[in-house]
């Protein structure tokens, strides 16, 4: 399915082109149709946490304050990418200039470090509402529920920069500036350098285990304190109840943090592109799709509040 593109001129300021997913017309058109409507389906799902949280009064909680931030985050997360990916479907390759690709990697690296965070942040929220529910409110404070999001975006900020600015110092050879990926990506653009990159690699696996790592370690700890503290409940109703509340963000941990690891902290001895580029897929659109579809298939508050913002808006309608 994945194909060689024609060999490029090389001459004239430095610029990158992606590897073309097809040759073929039918194919082509296909794919567009089909990223172009798992796209919109990102952005209708997530706008719709949104907006269902910011209109209903119910969910003006901490835990919905933090996830309208990461919908808003996904939102961003795939706009940085899919776009440009959508363009390079539709018709001849499209070269993307240096500044333009550093760029991309640059956004792209910092809300997915945001993303990350927040939901590490989202497990401490959980933490604290499950093991010390009587002083919840006066912990999660609506002061530290944004500082806590800033200080995720700050050092997301940080160390994107850092990271970027970094693998841009690299010469990059001429006949090799086809990039075998979607999107300027960390692995990709380093294997077209044509330079020592063994300290470039170090900063990434470092990256990768503040930005990966030790978040999902953190949540791990989290969840330990939680279980104890479910399985000390008495009822079963109760145990229930509790667990609903975390069972959303989990899967989504280990839907994110999984195929991230795979890609960024996985020896690039022992990674396959088109493996990389598979696993980018599922983070690219899969994850950011079902965030939206398991908070409200799994969240009776978030489907109550789109049950009513639909039934209200249809009974406005009708008069």
């Amino acid at each position: 399915m994945f194909t060689r593109s024609p060999v490029l001129n090389q001459s004239g300021p430095t610029e990158f082109f992606f590897r073309v997913l097809t040759t073929v017309p039918e194919f082509q058109a296909l794919l567009f149709l089909l990223f172009l409507l798992l796209y919109l389906m990102i952005l209708c799902g997530n706008t719709a946490i949104i907006w269902v949280v910011c209109t209903h009064s119910s969910l003006r909680t901490p835990m919905y304050f933090f996830l309208c931030n990461l919908a808003f985050v996904e939102i961003s997360y795939t706009t940085v990418v899919v776009p440009l990916m959508l363009s390079n479907i539709w018709g001849a390759p499209k070269p993307i200039p240096l500044a333009g690709c550093g760029a991309q990697m640059f956004f792209f690296l910092t809300l997915g470090g945001a993303d990350c965070f927040l939901l590490a942040i989202m497990a401490y929220d959980r933490y604290v509402a499950i093991c010390h529910p009587l002083h919840y409110t006066l912990i999660m404070t609506q002061k530290l529920c944004a500082q806590m999001v800033a200080c995720a975006v700050r050092l997301a900020l940080v160390l994107s920069l850092q990271l970027t600015s970094l693998i841009f110092t690299l010469p990059f050879c001429g006949h090799r500036r086809e990039i075998n990926h979607f999107l300027c990506d960390v692995p990709p653009v380093l294997r077209l350098a044509c330079a020592d990159i063994r300290v470039h690699q170090a900063v990434l696996y470092v990256v990768g285990i503040l930005v990966l790592t030790v978040p999902f370690l953190l949540i791990c700890v989290s969840y330990v304190f939680i279980a104890s503290a479910i399985l000390r409940i008495r009822s079963s109703e109760g145990r229930r109840r509790a667990f609903s509340t975390c069972s959303s963000h989990l899967t989504v941990v280990l839907l994110q943090y999984g195929f991230c690891a795979v890609v960024y902290l996985r020896p690039q001895s022992t990674s396959s592109v088109d493996e990389d580029r598979q696993f980018a897929l599922v983070y690219t659109f899969v994850t950011p799709l079902l965030n939206p579809l398991i908070y409200t298939l799994r969240n009776k508050d978030v489907k109550g509040a789109l049950k009513k913002a639909i039934s209200s808006k249809a009974a406005s309608e009708a008069l």
